[in-house]
């Protein structure tokens, strides 16, 4: 059994600023004592020869190497651009920037 009490749970409504009326102050008080007793046993299964894991199947990142291959020259890229100054897509003002 943990420690949660309804003062507890007001106080830290208090701290998050949220203002509990008594029901929910009874409803949390079960919750997080809830919460707090699957966290202690968690912590009593967690011993230092049980290696932490953030995931249960092994990961490894499948990358294929970078090679250089065929580009658009400018001319193939701005040429379905709906707007384009000085070899460079021309796009409308943001955020009441000025050009």
């Amino acid at each position: 059994m943990s420690e949660i009490t309804p003062d507890l749970v007001r106080h830290l409504g208090v701290l998050a600023r949220i203002q509990l009326n008594d029901d929910e102050v009874t409803r949390l008080t079960g919750q997080l004592d809830a919460i707090v007793d699957n966290i202690a046993k968690v912590s009593q299964v967690a011993t230092p020869e049980v290696r932490a894991t953030s995931h249960p199947i092994p990961l490894a990142n499948v990358f294929r190497p970078d090679e250089v291959g065929e580009t658009l020259t400018h001319e193939q890229v701005l040429q379905n651009a709906p707007d384009a100054a000085d070899g460079r897509f021309r796009v409308t003002a943001i955020l009441g920037e000025e050009q």
